[in-house]
């Protein structure tokens, strides 16, 4: 997960390069699900769906552009049964048009970059937050784990109380390499020592 920032603003996701693609590729690229419900705005089954419980910190990107749109921060419990964000990660990121297919007026939610359908924006969200709830549909996504990082590493306590991550520091590795040059020099030595004394031995006769 690539992050820009400009001036003093909080770090922005970076979005990868995108060219646009005739519908012909994309129905070769995408799953039959993926092409259904970005390319001809249909939903797919509630709770039998990739992301409606996933719980992993992470962005959730376009699955054809891969522009960034939602964000783990942003995402809640909703019951429906498909993954629910109560705002997406920047306001440009989609768009909006009114949607009379349902016989009553729903408001549409799509990729601003590719006009991938995304799914719906209802105002039954959560109300200490921004009282919408971004109802999308999984095979539109695709999600991004949150990169791991050395503090998310498992560290035990030593016997002085001081926490050990498993890692060396400059000073240790330092005397590591040390100390195995003067363990080799030493059994060089050794062996040189054996060699000298039986070189100047008497040489004794056995019978068998």
């Amino acid at each position: 997960m690539q992050l820009e920032r400009a001036g003093d603003q909080e770090p922005k996701i970076k979005d990868p390069p995108y060219t646009p693609k005739s519908t012909r590729e994309l129905a070769r690229e995408l799953t039959p699900m993926q092409f259904k419900v970005t390319q001809k705005e249909e939903t797919e089954p509630a709770f039998r769906n990739e992301y409606w419980d996933n719980k992993k910190d992470g962005v959730y990107r376009c699955i054809v552009c891969g522009q960034a749109l939602f964000s783990s921060d942003t995402k809640y419990k909703s019951g429906t049964g498909w993954p629910s964000f109560y705002d997406p990660i920047e306001k440009q990121k989609v768009g909006f048009k009114t949607d009379n297919y349902l016989f009553y007026t729903r408001i549409e939610v799509h990729c601003s970059r590719c006009n991938a359908h995304l799914g719906h924006v209802f105002d039954d969200g959560p109300r200490d937050k921004t009282g919408k709830r971004y109802c999308m549909n999984s095979a539109a996504l695709k999600f991004e784990p949150k990169p791991a990082s050395k503090a998310d590493a498992p560290s035990t306590e030593t016997e002085d109380g001081t926490t050990d991550t498993g890692e060396q520091s400059a000073d240790e590795q330092a005397g590591s390499e040390q100390a195995e040059d003067d363990q080799t020099a030493g059994q060089s030595a050794t062996v040189e020592d054996v060699a000298a004394r039986r070189s100047s031995a008497p040489s004794q006769r056995v019978d068998f």
